[in-house]
């Protein structure tokens, strides 16, 4: 069969199935000897290669016309090197990777709130959980094993690393600024091959949901940023009646493992779960988004209603999960500007301002409240968050959004402007060569991508999109 049939013949999509690509080929290695030989396979035959995990993400990032590596099989544990310290395989989902800590009585530091992600998925794009004590993925990780161009396996920390010279077969990198690199890389610098990350022993959470208002939450926000260790808010941007703006704010405190569970602990609301799990919730939320998405906001405030809850207590990855929400279709984008002064407070007014200026002048609506989440500055070169405590804005919307893509676009634009937003690499997003910009050590995270992808077969419609890839396509 012919280049051409195959292409025609091969499709891969998304979890969402809002990005597709049509690879020469997708495999699934198991060994990190066959990753390495793919990778000699595609340079050899002027091929492309880009690896991918679940397909969570809403962006091109993982899309590639050459060889596409599924890493489905690169999963599991394998030898710790040192207390709260675990090597991972890449393609570990978050869920497994959450059961074998558990049954070793550990548990991640913090996560997002799905659990379907690879590992390598969420710390090569910078996933995040909330929290101004937590970093993101990436700061978890403290020693990173990649497949580079030219087959080559190299293992990079940072200096005085984990690992002790001439201990390790591959190539041993032990550079602040080529680790600071390529813990955030995207996919363009090689496949990750095995990470080891720093955790903790096993601890619980006790969630608790109640609805306020912006108005009243505006205030306090710093001072409720500094009291709660885990901190979100869930916000309508339309007022209500009286002008202002419902919010769920979510507080999620550490508590003694209990001895056992009271009616209600250990499950989330069962309501919200019965009706995200529904697959006729799904049609009608689609058909509303697609035809009617401004009477989808008249609902907002009932949902947000329906979400309290005082009495969730459990294990800390299942109160992290935020559950069968996530099986919802969406299509999402998610901007991270810095807590800095008041300005995360002023772009929050600013994001409720354009809302009702878009719903007005050009009938673009949400179709779903907005999440705010905080992360601590992040050292990774190219972490939304890096250098800078951050609040990262997920826009939210049913998928099939009637101009859902042109009002996420316009957040871009407008918050990039005013309040030097950086846009999530794995959400939607509509970043071009000017990314430079947003990122000041963005010169030395170019430094170590050329050197992993000298060969430029890391390339890949997102790497043209933002102006680096190595060789012309």
């Amino acid at each position: 069969m012919d280049r051409k049939r195959a292409r025609r013949r091969l499709v891969w999509r998304n979890h969402a199935g809002d990005q597709s690509c049509r690879p020469l080929r997708i495999e699934h290695p198991a060994t990190t000897e066959h990753v390495q030989q793919l990778v000699r396979d595609a340079e050899r035959d002027g091929a492309t290669i880009r690896p991918v995990g679940a397909g969570h993400a809403w962006s091109d990032v993982a899309l590639t016309d050459g060889i596409l590596v599924e890493t489905d099989r690169m999963t599991g544990l394998l030898e710790a090197p040192g207390e709260r310290l675990v090597r991972v395989r890449g393609g570990t989902r978050i869920r497994d990777l959450n059961a074998a800590l558990d049954a070793r009585g550990l548990g991640l530091r913090n996560m997002g709130g799905y659990d379907g992600q690879a590992i390598a998925g969420v710390v090569a794009t910078s996933t995040h959980g909330s929290g101004l004590a937590f970093g993101p993925f990436p700061d978890d990780v403290r020693s990173i094993d990649l497949v580079v161009a030219g087959g080559r396996l190299v293992r990079v920390e940072p200096t005085g690393g984990i690992t002790a010279p001439g201990t390790f077969a591959g190539e041993l990198v032990q550079d602040d600024d080529a680790f600071a690199a390529a813990i955030c890389a995207m996919g363009c610098m090689g496949i990750v091959d095995s990470l080891v990350l720093e955790v903790r022993p096993r601890f619980w959470l006790s969630e608790r949901r109640v609805v306020r208002t912006w108005e009243e939450v505006r205030g306090g926000l710093d001072e409720a940023l500094a009291r709660e260790e885990h901190l979100e808010l869930f916000l309508n941007p339309y007022p209500r009646g009286d002008g202002r703006h419902e919010l769920l704010q979510t507080t999620r405190t550490e508590v003694p493992e209990p001895t056992a569970l009271s009616a209600g602990d250990g499950e989330r609301h069962p309501l919200i779960e019965m009706q995200a799990s529904i697959p006729l919730v799904w049609v009608l939320l689609r058909l509303g988004a697609r035809f009617v998405p401004s009477l989808l906001r008249t609902q907002f405030g009932r949902t947000l209603r329906r979400m309290e809850d005082d009495n969730y207590t459990q294990v800390s990855y299942r109160v992290f999960n935020i559950g069968a929400a996530n099986h919802l279709p969406a299509l999402s984008s998610e901007l991270a500007v810095p807590v800095e002064g008041d300005a995360h407070l002023r772009c929050v007014d600013r994001i409720l301002e354009i809302a009702a200026e878009l719903a007005d002048r050009r009938k673009l609506f949400h179709t779903s409240p907005l999440s705010l989440r905080f992360v601590a500055p992040s050292r990774a070169y190219a972490s939304m968050m890096h250098d800078r405590p951050t609040m990262m804005i997920e826009l939210i919307l049913v998928a099939e959004t009637r101009g859902g893509r042109e009002l996420l676009a316009e957040y871009e634009r407008r918050l990039g402007e005013e309040f030097a937003a950086r846009p999530h690499w794995g959400q939607f997003n509509v970043l071009g060569p000017g990314v430079a910009a947003l990122y000041p050590r963005w010169a030395d995270w170019l430094r170590t991508y050329e050197r992993m992808n000298d060969s430029g077969v890391f390339d890949s419609p997102f790497t043209d999109r933002i102006g680096i890839s190595r060789r012309q396509r």
